[in-house]
């Protein structure tokens, strides 16, 4: 009897050792994915060392190979059901809300005969200082290229502003009827070397529907269209009552200065169209 309960207590698996240890997570893709050991009935909890984007964790198996899973702002903790194979291997992936690199951990869940993780704190690799100042010189560089490349200099360095300069013409006679809604207090023309630029100043009248540009065409005196490269205004949409500026920007002048153009400008749903306009560019 006494023989009997020896050999069958043989048979039972040993009691894992729990631990309680800490993963660093690769810098490269290159770099092995972190392990954590987890094992039937124990429950392991992966803390992060910030906070995680919970909707995004996901648990490959779950869940029915999971007695149950948990996430909090910092932790996922999981108890399988049953013991994983030899060789099987789930992976965890879970992103982390401030941004930072990387920007998703991934760790792969598998079984030890002997070892199992109570608790694993996961964190990324700790950046050193040539990391740290190569990427500040990085972001200097570019500041420095966005400083350039806007305001006036900005536009010498692009060829956009040449020795002739600007010239710029106001938009005479402005219409005094609000076609659509729409109101036209003035704008102006204003023409360089390389390209031409009608600028208008657009209002949207009280109680009418939210206004946003679409199209412009833009004509000779003898019917000839221009090309038009952009139509852009400074803000998403005019609201009832708010005033904007709608640019319309054409390709490289080829006429003389100062020619007049039939100046249409379309909405985007196309029935609330502006006031025809006369520019000078």
């Amino acid at each position: 009897m006494f023989l009997g309960l020896s050999a069958a207590a043989q048979t039972q698996p040993p009691a894992r050792e729990r631990q309680e240890r800490q993963v660093v997570l690769p810098g490269h893709a290159s770099e092995p994915v972190p392990e954590a050991r987890v094992a039937a009935g124990v429950a392991t909890y992966l803390r992060f060392d910030a906070p995680i984007d919970r909707a995004s964790v996901e648990v490959e198996g779950r869940p029915a190979r999971f007695r149950w899973v948990e996430v909090g702002e910092r932790l996922v903790a999981v108890e399988p059901s049953v013991d994983l194979g030899a060789e099987e291997k789930l992976v965890v992936r879970v992103r982390y809300k401030d941004g930072a690199s990387p920007a998703v951990a991934t760790l792969v869940l598998v079984s030890h005969p002997t070892l199992v993780d109570k608790e694993l704190e996961v964190v990324r690799r700790p950046r050193t200082v040539e990391a740290l100042e190569t990427a500040l010189a990085e972001k200097e560089a570019e500041l420095a290229a966005l400083r350039a490349s806007s305001g006036p200099a900005g536009l010498v360095f692009s060829g956009r502003l040449g020795p002739d300069g600007v010239q710029a013409r106001r938009i005479r006679n402005a219409p005094a009827d609000a076609r659509g809604g729409l109101d036209v207090p003035g704008g102006a023309g204003y023409r360089a070397n390389s390209w031409a630029l009608a600028v208008v100043r657009v209002r949207n009248l009280p109680g009418q529907k939210p206004w946003v540009p679409g199209v412009a065409r833009l004509t000779r005196a003898d019917g000839t269209a221009v090309k038009v490269r952009s139509v852009d205004m400074n803000k998403a949409q005019l609201a009832p009552g708010e005033e904007g500026l709608v640019t319309v920007e054409t390709e490289t002048p080829f006429w003389k200065a100062g020619e007049v153009f039939r100046l249409e400008v379309l909405d985007k749903s196309g029935v609330r169209p502006l006031p025809i306009l006369e520019v000078e560019l």
